[in-house]
């Protein structure tokens, strides 16, 4: 009795879990209306188990055409189930690769930032490196005093030019801290999908990342066609349990009776005349023995 408990308890629980996230599933999929559809699918789930116990327990005894159209209402339900089942779980891998995507336009955007900043740099240090070829040549020509007089011109220009080079600098040291965490990011996503790399390796060879959607799908329907219907035969499984531990108690009950009987010892008392002697006849596993008193 204690195994077909259990193997009910893991049944409803099990049942529980898919009508969880069948439910989820079909909100979103039916997303307008997803109040009415969470109240339909808790109802459904539960007339669908007990539909399957039903029909179990009464197989012999309904009428075919009522038993054929429950049977065939267990099976489209558990298909229904498994359908929002389907949905909740390729909806999170979706939200999981939307999140990646993300991810990517963020850096892709970092990166045209950083590259928009070093052209700055690059452009800044060309007119300091141009500014630093003019005094050359005053050096060259012997103008020494001219060209520092020329330097004391530039000074302001300089500055302002050494200023946008600090400034881009520091602008591009913010974007990598701020790429890096991204690419952070995208690594752990990384790592969590690395075993489905190798489910796809394995069925895909060199090509698996171009199909890693597809390694997804069918992992997804692997656990769909596990899902429900384990949990509609467990329960199937705990009704025939609880069915053979009562007819097991009932035959060890007739058999006791049956036991009681057979040993029972029968008294028969008759009075003889007038009442002075008793004649008694005691049956006991067949034998009979009279006697008089």
């Amino acid at each position: 009795m204690i195994l077909a408990l259990i193997t009910l308890f893991t049944a409803l629980a099990i049942s529980a879990v898919a009508a969880f996230y069948s439910i989820v599933g079909l909100m979103a999929i039916f997303s307008a209306s997803a109040l009415s559809i969470a109240i339909m699918g808790a109802v459904l789930e539960v007339g669908k188990l007990i539909t399957a116990s039903w029909l179990y327990q009464n197989w012999k005894t309904i009428p075919k055409l009522l038993k054929y159209y429950l049977t065939s209402a267990v099976v489209v339900l558990m298909f229904i189930t498994s359908m929002g089942i389907f949905g909740y779980l390729s909806k999170s891998h979706i939200d999981a690769g939307t999140n990646t995507s993300q991810l990517q336009i963020k850096l892709e955007r970092l990166n045209n930032y950083i590259k928009s900043e070093q052209k700055t740099i690059d452009r800044a240090e060309k007119q300091l490196d141009n500014l630093d070829k003019a005094l050359e040549k005053y050096v060259e020509l012997g103008a020494v005093s001219k060209g520092l007089d020329r330097r004391l011109q530039q000074e302001e220009e300089r500055d302002i030019l050494t200023s946008m080079v600090n400034k881009s600098q520091f602008k591009i040291d913010e974007y990598l801290d701020e790429k890096s965490e991204y690419d952070l990011e995208i690594k752990n996503f990384e790592v969590e999908v690395g075993p489905l790399k190798y489910i796809s390796a394995l069925i895909y060879g060199d090509e698996a990342l171009n199909f890693l959607d597809n390694a997804v799908r069918i992992v997804i329907l692997i656990l769909v066609f596990v899902f429900d219907p384990l949990a509609v035969l467990l329960v199937v499984a705990a009704n025939i349990s609880i069915n053979d531990y009562n007819n097991r108690k009932r035959r060890q009950r007739l058999k006791k009776l049956n036991k009681d009987k057979k040993h029972k010892i029968l008294v028969k008392e008759e009075t003889i005349g007038d009442g002075t002697a008793r004649k008694i006849t005691k049956t006991k596993n067949g034998v009979t023995m009279e006697y008089y008193e």
